[in-house]
């Protein structure tokens, strides 16, 4: 029982025992503390403690921040704020309904605090603080999955101690139980579920080579559809003619074969170019690597994916690479060794997800909305396929195969920021789970995809996928061959191409 206001009595009053005066010692240091901080004359803590003390009951300050951390856009953010609340609301938990009714301890006096910083006294037990425990527990919990973050919410939570104390609302020793309860739940938490790991194999530098200037496309060849993008095909004609006019333009007709025109080009070309669709621009690049040339990409195409990754959104911005002449070296993937690849793959339902998404954004429905109804429509009523992926059966809903790692995990991918990274980026999501959608968006909203067992992700050079039925394997907007065995390989580093993204 307390003897007086913020002591403990834990041993009989007949004889001595070192444990006994170790408490009251350290009870006579709790008081100085206090008394220290609570009565220290600083404008500066009678301006701050009580607004900020007040901010933190209820939670209210850290409830404020997970918000802002959830619309962060981040990942690791959004997770933060997820981990942050949840560790916070055990906290509060265990240090209400079990320490502060195990240990009960008086509530400091009010004497000696400057009447700027009181409010009204809790008529809680005072052992361990509470709201020092939630700062901790959130800080730390948001700090396990964005280190930079936990760093100054970590500042923040010390503040929210120290408010404790000066005023008049705890002891030192109070506060310093409350971070270290808050700490034990939240590193018991990492335990229990494990944070995600966003760490990325480090990339060497981009293979960079001068050819030197080339003003005015002197040896260059282009290969150019005028039909392709709804006739930006003849734009892009036009453009060329202006910017460099020493260039040599092959244009298709509805007759050409691509193939036997790429391949003469490569022959008789100094610089190879191409202005078409992706499925051209494969073509055409697959001539290039034989010829070991250089490869110009002009965006003639509808989505023009390759060129915005390699920094050609715009034919000003390859004719500016070309007479820099600035070369760099991307990496290209093989299906079977037969099919280039320079974009994606996929198996399963992942050409009826992008078509559905692009329906929903005719309707002029944002990005973000359209693409979580085409998911749902693609996981309601699409047909998964039964594959073995590395040999793992997987019965797979869902399969996306990307040349160098897309963007942030997501069964959604994003864009490249490397196509240089020797790696595919494979990500996909099973079939047969219970209550699938539902797990599936509680972990992409929570931004735990990345540990979900119906997401799956993979990084590797080679991927084999494999299967006792036929399967389409789409790529690079086309609709692709069927398969029993499809073996993707990256090589490494093996395309030239004219661009800066890269560089």
């Amino acid at each position: 029982m307390p003897t007086t206001a913020g002591t403990f009595d834990f041993m009989p009053r007949s004889r001595s025992y070192p444990l006994r005066t170790l408490t009251e010692g350290l009870n006579d240091l709790d008081r100085r503390l206090f008394d220290a901080v609570a009565e220290s004359p600083s404008p500066l803590l009678d301006l701050t403690m009580r607004p900020l003390s007040s901010a933190a009951d209820h939670s209210k300050l850290w409830v404020l921040i997970a918000a802002g951390l959830g619309s962060s856009g981040k990942l690791s953010m959004r997770r933060g704020a997820v981990r942050g609340l949840v560790t916070l609301g055990v906290t509060s938990l265990v240090v209400n309904q079990g320490f502060k009714r195990l240990y009960p301890r008086n509530r400091p006096l009010f004497a000696g605090v400057p009447l700027s910083r009181l409010r009204r006294q809790p008529t809680s037990n005072s052992f361990p603080s509470g709201h020092s425990a939630s700062a901790a527990a959130f800080a730390i919990g948001v700090g396990l999955e964005n280190r930079t973050a936990g760093y100054l919410l970590a500042g923040l939570a010390g503040a929210v101690g120290l408010s404790r104390v000066a005023t008049g609302a705890h002891f030192p020793g109070d506060v310093l139980a409350g971070f270290a309860v808050g700490a034990g739940v939240a590193v018991a938490g990492a335990r229990v579920v494990p944070p995600v790991d966003d760490s990325r194999t480090l990339i060497p530098e981009p293979s960079v080579e001068d050819l030197g200037p080339n003003p005015d496309g002197a040896g260059l060849v282009v290969v150019l559809n005028p039909a392709s993008g709804d006739g930006s095909g003849a734009r892009v004609a036009d453009e060329l003619r202006d910017s460099l006019p020493a260039a040599e333009i092959v244009e298709l007709d509805t007759d050409s074969d691509i193939d036997a025109v790429a391949a003469d080009v490569a022959e008789r070309a100094d610089y190879i170019g191409v202005a078409g669709g992706d499925g051209t621009v494969a073509t055409v690049a697959r001539h290039a690597i034989a010829a070991d040339k250089p490869l110009a990409v002009f965006p003639a195409g509808t989505f023009n994916h390759f060129a915005k990754d390699i920094d050609a959104a715009k034919v000003a911005s390859t004719v500016k690479s070309i007479q820099s002449g600035q070369v760099a070296r991307v990496d290209v993937v093989w299906l079977n060794d037969e099919t280039l690849l320079l974009n994606t793959a996929s198996i399963g339902a992942y050409p009826e997800f992008v078509r559905a998404r692009s329906r929903y954004q005719r309707r002029r429905i944002e990005r973000p909305v359209a693409t979580m109804h085409a998911a749902l429509k693609v996981l309601r009523d699409s047909s998964p396929v039964n594959v073995r992926i590395e040999g793992r059966p997987a019965t797979v809903s869902f399969f996306f195969l990307g040349n160098s790692v897309y963007g942030s995990p997501s069964f959604v991918p994003g864009r490249r920021s490397r196509l240089d990274d020797g790696v595919l980026d494979v990500r996909y999501l099973e079939d047969g789970h219970r209550n699938a959608t539902a797990r599936l968006l509680a972990s992409w909203i929570s931004g735990r995809l990345r540990n979900s067992k119906i997401y799956r992700e993979l990084q590797a050079p080679v991927v084999t996928i494999e299967s006792d039925e036929p399967f389409r394997v789409a790529h690079d907007g086309e609709e692709g061959d069927l398969h029993t065995r499809a073996r993707f390989r990256v090589a490494y580093r093996e395309l030239r191409v004219y661009g800066s993204s890269v560089l």
